[in-house]
């Protein structure tokens, strides 16, 4: 696979596009004005204990308090005293590659940990999403290009990407070697092949930030931020930049001595890889990534064989809808349903990775009769996600063809972060209809009138509904000038929303 990264940076907003053999597969977004907190690590203060739900709330200098659940923090909470000190830690069964997750335990008490006024070091691991604040850890976890350094938790894990036996223990091994006191690691996904002297650099880098973060932390009072995760620009370089990665291509001079510098700290050898673009052509138009993300924030997605996907977000879950639309196929119709799901299924991953769609996602496939060819569907569907870089797990495939999954979610989806809700129907995507608001008006007209009314009445509204209102083949205000005698104007108003009318009467 041909891996290229191209990125669009202002002095306001960075963006970067990732192409997989020269299709957008990911979108990643910064603006400097609204920056995300994921991985930040801030020393918080706490103010709420709730013992009911076994969490806390802590105020680490936001609008809304982070949340603490009991599953991230460990049952002998360090202070910053007991970090310097090394003292003996808990062994830790953390998933190997899932940093930051709880630990679940049927022992820890909230009550018992925490108390409120209580200040503690902690680090978001998921972004405020709609209404609710971030979610936070006390479990602090530091990636480095090879490695995530864990210094809460004494643990060695290995990425799960990673699936050779071998490689596993060979890594588990130089690990081991390299491993002082009371500490965590993690082997990265890029570890895999990697010698001793790769993880020996990065494990040293990360445990000199350690010290730093420490120091900080024991010179400030809650809430602060202690430490502030890596801009857009070298999380790229760090986390996505690899051996497949041909190109990336920066359209600012600013952003490409970033990239340049950034590299040279990883591998030297890949800085011949990055390159200024010179171009008049806006860079993102020129690689079609434009077009592309506007596609993205449309709800129905066509194939190319004419059938169609429908993505739908709600709060509590996705919901993919997956139609034949104008294909009809050949031979039978079992045969178009299973090509229809078939090219679906590459369809529904890279938009699910390109919109960043997290928490559950529910696939209705079109129904399949044969149950080869569910087995064949789902087992497709698997192999595409082990490119996605965020986890996820495939719950359940039934007879009616719906597929449900979950992704692991950190930061708001493509939708949430570039639009924003509607103003006129606030969300729910319907509002009323022109003739509904015309009788609601009519309806309204025939309760306020009494017997000692006067005779004019004006109604201000919308002008469409007003030209609705007017036109003499739907009648609806003229039967209420023939039965009560009555004279009614009507007003038009552009200012005002569909919904919004007001009726005087004289």
């Amino acid at each position: 696979m041909n891996q290229e990264i191209i990125v669009n940076s202002t002095s306001h907003e960075t963006r970067i596009a990732l192409l997989e053999n020269n299709q957008l597969s990911e979108v990643y977004v910064e603006r400097n004005f609204d920056r995300g907190i994921a991985g930040n690590i801030y020393k918080g203060r706490v103010t709420r204990v709730l013992p009911g739900m076994q969490s806390a709330f802590v105020d680490i200098g936001f609008e809304r308090d982070a949340f603490l659940y009991v599953g991230d923090i460990s049952e002998n909470l360090l202070t910053v005293e007991d970090f310097l000190e090394e003292e003996e830690g808990v062994e830790g069964e953390m998933p190997e590659e899932a940093v930051g997750d709880a630990i679940l335990t049927d022992t820890l008490h909230i009550e018992d940990l925490l108390q409120e006024g209580q200040q503690i070091l902690v680090q978001v691991a998921k972004e405020p999403i709609g209404t609710k604040g971030p979610r936070i850890t006390a479990h602090i976890s530091l990636p480095g290009r090879y490695i995530v350094f864990m210094p809460t938790i004494n643990h060695i894990g290995i990425s799960r990407k990673i699936e050779n036996p071998e490689e596993k223990e060979r890594l588990k091994a130089i690990i081991s070697s390299l491993k002082t006191g009371n500490r965590g690691y993690i082997v990265r996904t890029a570890g895999e092949g990697m010698e001793i002297s790769e993880f020996s650099q990065d494990i040293n880098f990360l445990q000199k930030l350690w010290k730093e973060i420490v120091q900080k932390t024991e010179a400030v009072s809650a809430p602060s931020l202690i430490h502030e995760e890596l801009g857009l620009i070298h999380k790229i370089v760090r986390d996505t930049f690899c051996e497949e990665t041909s190109l990336m291509l920066v359209d600012s001079e600013t952003a490409f001595q970033k990239a340049l510098q950034f590299i040279d700290k990883i591998d030297h050898r890949w800085a011949s890889r990055i390159k200024l673009y010179t171009k008049k052509k806006p860079i993102f138009d020129e690689y079609e990534v434009e077009s592309q993300l506007e596609a993205a924030l449309n709800s129905k997605v066509w194939l190319k064989s004419g059938g169609y996907i429908v993505i739908n977000q709600t709060e509590a879950l996705v919901a993919i809808d997956v139609n034949t639309g104008r294909y009809i196929g050949k031979r039978s119709l079992e045969e178009t349903v299973f090509k229809t799901n078939m090219e679906a299924v590459k369809e529904i991953v890279r938009q699910i990775r390109l919109r960043n769609l997290g928490g559950i996602i529910v696939i209705d496939f079109i129904d399949m009769e044969e149950t080869e060819h569910r087995k064949t569907v789902l087992v497709e569907l698997t192999e595409l996600l082990k490119s996605d870089r965020s986890r996820s797990n495939i719950l359940t495939i039934d007879e009616i063809g719906l597929v449900a999954l979950t992704r692991k979610r950190s930061k708001q989806s493509l939708e949430r972060f570039l639009t924003e809700m509607c103003p006129y129907c606030q969300g729910s995507g319907r509002i009323k209809s022109i003739s509904t608001m015309a009788l609601q008006i009519q309806r309204e007209i025939m309760t306020r009138l009494t017997p000692q009314f006067d005779r004019n009445i004006t109604v201000r509204a919308n002008p469409y509904v007003g030209e609705f209102l007017k036109r003499d083949e739907y009648d609806v205000l003229g039967e209420l000038t023939r039965i009560f005698n009555i004279r009614i104007k009507v007003s038009e108003d552009p200012n005002l929303h569909i919904e919004e009318y007001n009726v005087v009467i004289n």
